[in-house]
């Protein structure tokens, strides 16, 4: 390991993900919801934060919009 290094010689690339960087929030989410994430994600083998981002992903891509209706 060199104690000091030319920065010129890097090779600075961009990052490609920059645009898809995560940005931390807090919100209200009902346990019951929180614990089916946990359940499906512990069955596919990922973070149950991961699987709810790319549920919410799927549909802005696909632009879905919440059909409620009260009885």
């Amino acid at each position: 390991m060199l104690k000091e290094y030319d920065i010129d010689k890097l090779n600075p690339r961009p990052n490609p993900y920059a645009k898809e960087l995560k940005k931390q929030v807090t919100i209200k989410i009902s346990p019951s919801v929180i614990d089916y994430f946990k359940e499906q994600a512990t069955q596919i083998g990922m973070p149950y934060q991961t699987l709810i981002n790319l549920y919410l992903s799927d549909c802005v891509k696909n632009k879905r919009k919440l059909q409620m209706s009260w009885e």
